[in-house]
């Protein structure tokens, strides 16, 4: 769709380029949602691509993923990507959410290789999946200052709400880093549709730590990302206490995707799937 209100595009090449911030700008990075609708209110477009960020950056603390990664990029690296060695992969097990969470877009080929990691977590959308696999990974976002600073903001308080985020006008988020302690953990993953192709109704990921913990992250049914953490697997009923506190009959999503009451159904069973699957079959 031609965005016809825009009269400037900025092209920047380092964050020195980066202009100062005006009434009307956008950040465009994969624009696979930005050019599907109208953007009546857009007068400059600000290209993050043009500042050449590698789009996946492993180191002993973990792995950094720019927010102009593409969902191709992300899936090619957990599936032999060579900056993702078997050693890599043995010792980061959660690198395999990476295939389903991308997936969960339900985008076509043609989206998969435009749409990107943090235009997905700036978008907002309660079905973001990129917001399901940062927060369920305690991803840490790098988010750039217009005053030339940075501040990192738990990936679980990043968005707020339907179409809201922690950003500020002006600011850039530059990437995402997902700690290898985090990665290193055992997961379980759920998402259900409406329908076979259609938006999440609810996406959720459960994660198994070496020091036993058990966190569950509850996506789509719910506005913003929830996270329940326990010290322990739980038991069935002690999860359904813990996702009673963390979600009450009114905090689920209402849309066209699903009813809140059935999401909050919904939310329950994969909740209860996801513990016993990482609590062994003792536990079912």
């Amino acid at each position: 769709m031609d965005l016809e209100t825009v009269v400037d595009v900025a092209l920047p090449r380092t964050r020195g380029e980066l202009p100062d911030p005006l009434a009307g700008d956008a950040f465009l990075a994969g624009g696979t949602w930005m050019f599907s609708v109208p953007q009546t209110g857009v007068r400059r477009l600000v290209d993050l691509t043009t500042l050449g960020w590698p789009a996946l950056t492993v180191s002993a603390d973990g792995l950094e993923i720019a927010a102009t990664c593409t969902f191709a990029e992300l899936v090619a690296f957990a599936g032999g990507d060579p900056r993702a060695t078997e050693d890599t992969r043995c010792r980061w097990p959660a690198l395999s959410l990476l295939r389903p969470c991308c997936d969960a877009l339900r985008g076509s080929f043609k989206v998969q290789h435009a749409a990107t990691v943090g235009g997905n977590l700036c978008l907002a959308l309660p079905a973001a999946p990129m917001a399901a696999l940062a927060t369920a990974l305690d991803g840490v976002c790098v988010v750039w200052t217009p005053e030339g600073g940075e501040r990192h903001v738990p990936a679980a308080s990043f968005v707020l709400g339907e179409r809201e985020t922690v950003l500020r006008p002006g600011e850039v988020l530059r990437s995402v880093v997902l700690p290898g302690s985090a990665l290193a953990a055992r997961t379980a993953f759920r998402q259900e549709s409406l329908a076979p192709l259609g938006r999440s109704a609810a996406l959720l990921v459960a994660r198994a730590d070496a020091d036993g913990a058990f966190v569950l992250t509850i996506t789509a049914s719910t506005p913003a990302p929830v996270v329940v953490r326990l010290r322990g697997v739980p038991s069935r009923h002690e999860l359904a206490a813990a996702l009673h506190a963390a979600v009450p009959a009114a905090g689920y999503h209402d849309d066209v995707h699903g009813d809140p009451a059935w999401r909050a159904q919904l939310t329950a069973l994969m909740a209860e799937e996801l513990r016993a699957e990482l609590a062994g079959p003792a536990a079912r």
